[in-house]
This record gives C-alpha cells, sequence and structure tokens, in this order.
C-alpha cells in the first residue's frame, strides 16, 4: 500500500513498505511446507518399515530434500520453482508452447479474441445503444471497460500541483475500492511505434503545401520523422466483479445487461475522480478500439495499417483478429508476431521517501519500446484489518521465540512491525487498502535489440529505486497481464 508521506509545506514524497519474506508456518511457502510434510510422513514410514539403517540408507534423498526446501535460486528455494518449471515442461511435453491462429471456415463466435493460454475464453461485448465496450472474462466472473487517457507533463509540473494529482489519485483509488464491486484497476503506460499518421492528417488538413520553402520542408520531416518517433499512450482498465454487484446488477436487468448497467456507473465515477487528479479521460473505447490495443500489443507493426484504416482517427480491428498469429514462448522470453517481449516483474519498490515521480527515468528511457502495467487490487476493511492483526500476531511471535533462544534481534523485523502499525493507522483513518502489483514488458524486433533494451531498463531501474526480476518459464501467461489492458489477476 502506497504510504504519502509529504509534509504540510514540504514538496510530496513517497514511500512503500517492505516486502514481507515470511512464509505460511516457520517462515516455510506453501510448497516448501508441502514437501516437509510429505518428507517427515516418508521417514516416519521408513523408521516404521527398516528402522534407523533404512533411514540411514537414504541420506542422499535426505540431503537432496533438504537442498529442496532450503537453497534459493532468484529469490525462490527450489521447491517454489518446482511448480512453475513442472508447468513450462508440461506446456513443453504437450507442445504448448508454440500457438498458432490457423484459418478455419467453422463458424467463430462473436466478439471472441482469440487469445492464447488461459486468456482463450475471453470475449469483447458491446453495451446497449453502444455506448461502450468490455471485455467479458466468464472464468473469474469480471465484465473489464478501458479508457484512454492522457495528462500533462508530471515532471514539468510545480511541486504543489505534483502533490495534489498524487493525491487526487489515491482518492480516485480509495473512492473506487469502497464501492466493493471493483475486482481490480489496472493502470497500462507504454510506447507504440508511430506510423506518422496522425500528424499526416494534422498537416492536409491544416497545413499548406503550397506555401513556398516552408511546405517542402514540412513534407520532409514529416516523412522522416514521422515513423521514427515512440509516443506514449496511456489506459486504464476498470474490472467489475459480477459477483460481488449481484444485487445490483439483478436490480438493473441482470445478465451482462446489467452489468454494463453497474459497470456505466462506475465509468462515471472515474470519469470525475479522474478529472481532479490531473487525468483527462478521452472517452471509454468501443469493442473494435479494444481489439486494436491487444492487437499492437502482439504486433507492434500492425500500428500503421490499423490508423490508416480507421476513418476516426483511433485505430480499430475485429476482436477475431486481436490475437496473435503466432506466439513462441520461451524460457526468459516470448516472440510474438513482429517483435519478441521479456516481462519483468517489479519485486521492490522505493522504501526510502522519494518524489512522487520516481519511475520518469524508467518510463522516458531513450531508444527501448516497454509497457508498464499497475494493477489494484482493493482488499475489503475487515479483511484488511484481519491480515494486519496476523501479521502483526507474527512479528512478535517470531521476536519472541529469537528472545526465548537467545538470538539477536532482526532489524528487518522492526521496519516490517513498523510498516504493519502504519498501515493500521492509515485503514482506522479511512484509507483503502489495495494490493499493487507492477509488471513491465519490453519489446524490440530482435532478440540482439532485446537484450541491449532490457540491460537498459535495468539500468534506468536501479536509478529509479525499483528492482526487477526476469521472470522465468512464465512469460507467456506474464505477457497477457502485461501489456494487455484486462485487468486479470
Amino acid at each position: 500500500m502506497l504510504s504519502d508521506t509529504s509534509q504540510p509545506n514540504g514538496p510530496a514524497t513517497v514511500k512503500f513498505p517492505h516486502r514481507s519474506r515470511r512464509g505460511i508456518l516457520l517462515g516455510l511457502s506453501a510448497p516448501q511446507l508441502i514437501v516437509v510434510t510429505l518428507t517427515g510422513l516418508l521417514l516416519l514410514a521408513v523408521l516404521l518399515t527398516s528402522g534407523v539403517p533404512g533411514a540411514l540408507k537414504l541420506i542422499p534423498l535426505w540431503v537432496v530434500i533438504l537442498a529442496a526446501v532450503f537453497i534459493r535460486h532468484h529469490g525462490r528455494s527450489l521447491a517454489d520453482w518446482a511448480p512453475i518449471a513442472a508447468g513450462y515442461a508440461l506446456r513443453r511435453f504437450r507442445g504448448q508452447l508454440v500457438w498458432l491462429a490457423r484459418p478455419s471456415t467453422r463458424p467463430r463466435r462473436e466478439g471472441l479474441l482469440h487469445l492464447p493460454g488461459t486468456a482463450a475464453s475471453l470475449r469483447v461485448v458491446t453495451a446497449p445503444r453502444g455506448r461502450f465496450g468490455a471485455v467479458h472474462d466468464p472464468h473469474h466472473g469480471t465484465l473489464t471497460a478501458v479508457v484512454k487517457v492522457s495528462s500533462r507533463a508530471f515532471a514539468l509540473l510545480d511541486p504543489a500541483t505534483q502533490s495534489n494529482n498524487v493525491a487526487g489519485w489515491g482518492r480516485t483509488l480509495a473512492a473506487l475500492s469502497r464501492t466493493g464491486h471493483i475486482a481490480r484497476v489496472q493502470v497500462l503506460e507504454r510506447t507504440v511505434p508511430d506510423s506518422g499518421d496522425a500528424l499526416n492528417r494534422y498537416w492536409h488538413e491544416h497545413g499548406d503545401e503550397a506555401t513556398h520553402l516552408a511546405g517542402p520542408i514540412y513534407r520532409d520531416l514529416l516523412a522522416a520523422a514521422g515513423p521514427a518517433a515512440a509516443p506514449h499512450e496511456a489506459y486504464v482498465a476498470l474490472a467489475l466483479d459480477l459477483k460481488a454487484a449481484r444485487r445490483l446488477i439483478n436490480q438493473a436487468g441482470g445478465g451482462l445487461t446489467g452489468g454494463f448497467a453497474v459497470l456505466a456507473q462506475l465509468t462515471a465515477t472515474f470519469d470525475q475522480a479522474a478529472r481532479n487528479s490531473g487525468l483527462t479521460p478521452s472517452g471509454w473505447l468501443d469493442a473494435a478500439e479494444i481489439a486494436a490495443v491487444i492487437r499492437t500489443a502482439y504486433d507492434p507493426k500492425a500500428s500503421a495499417a490499423l490508423d490508416q484504416w480507421s476513418a476516426s482517427g483511433r485505430p480499430q480491428a475485429e476482436p477475431a483478429a486481436a490475437g496473435p498469429v503466432v506466439l513462441v514462448e520461451k524460457a526468459d522470453r516470448i516472440q510474438t508476431d513482429s517483435a519478441h517481449h521479456a516481462t519483468f516483474w517489479i519485486e521492490n519498490w522505493p522504501r526510502i521517501e522519494t518524489s512522487p515521480g520516481f519511475l520518469h527515468q524508467l518510463l522516458f528511457t531513450s531508444g527501448v519500446r516497454r509497457t508498464l502495467s499497475l494493477t489494484y487490487e482493493p482488499k475489503g476493511l475487515d479483511s484488511a484489518l484481519k491480515d494486519v492483526q496476523r501479521r502483526k500476531a507474527t512479528v512478535i511471535a517470531d521476536a519472541a521465540e529469537r528472545q526465548r533462544k537467545g538470538q539477536v534481534d532482526s532489524e528487518e523485523d522492526s521496519v516490517e512491525y513498523a510498516d504493519i502499525k502504519q498501515r493500521e493507522r492509515q485503514l482506522i483513518a479511512g484509507h483503502a487498502d489495495v494490493a499493487l502489483t507492477g509488471l513491465l514488458t519490453v519489446s524490440a524486433d530482435t532478440d540482439e535489440q532485446l537484450n541491449a533494451a532490457c540491460a537498459a531498463i535495468e539500468t534506468a531501474a536501479v536509478a529509479a529505486l525499483v528492482d526487477l526480476r526476469l521472470l522465468t518459464w512464465q512469460q507467456a501467461e506474464a505477457f497477457t497481464n502485461a501489456a494487455l489492458p484486462l485487468a486479470r489477476p
């Protein structure tokens, strides 16, 4: 949960709480506990059947199990890596690392996005009277609307305006969280190749090519610089929890019709709150525009054709053509139609006070195409307070156990306990509690360019005080959650 530590008369600063590394029991995670439990049962069975000599014969096995539980790789124990590696191996055995879109003469479900992996069931639907479109996820029970937003350059604003915008965004999240009907809020900011079509349209509408000297210069400049630009796009996705909002949905007519009625109220709430935080919503996307955003994530070079095809000036695509034609998954990256992608998880956020614009250097790394996804998952007040009490009890119990054993106090525990108490004070004061997940996808045309771009991003992350971790054996699923405005868990 983001903690605002601004002073009344000073510039706004932000810091993030320490990320807890505590397990479920005795510092062990769920996979570690399963391995330890099964090992204990196996040892008991061996002792009952073969006695101590039989157990001693299995010393190599006990050593391997201990290594799986306690040896860590990239911050995770080998037991934690086991289900991830097993899932990747199973997909490889089944031939699911390569996804191909094959032409078919069979009827296709209207609105189905035809995405690979666990997103295969997603379909885009249109609200009554065509007001906006939304993505329906039948498995997770959500209906997600997407809006394109813009704002003034945050780094150029005065400190007072920056503070007001940060506080306004916090109030926006709080307003959405308190409804109890929002499953997730995703903020997606990306750079895309520019076809130069919008600049050329503006020039043809407002310029004069016959102007002496200036006309030819502008024409040559647009021809050279237009396609080389990399504009920034920002989207916000609101995922309505159809189960939590069931009562309101039934009152509005039930089904997707009632869902759209409730979602329309939430979108109106967001529009008003977003303007108070310095954002300018430019209209909620319809079905074709949502499909275009997804399509250009998989195939960045398609943006030029979609720009030219669209009569409205906003890219549009057929929902059935939103997914990739080909997707090849590797251990640390994926390859799609016209790009290579690598997705990082933001493991740690700044734990010292810093300016609200600490991500500026990461977002404006020169020569790098990337997509930053921030997903906020609201938590109910009661469950958040229970979680606080549980964490406080765990820290106190661990400290008492170390004191009983005569061990040295852990400063990490002291920092974590202070963060927990700060979180409790914020909850009591009325702030909303959200779980924040940050993902960063880097894209390039070739493997070599992707390696260089990843190196540049990791260097910029150090300056931004965030820790990036390249996801292994999870790239296909991570790309879906990081690069597409679907607000998936």
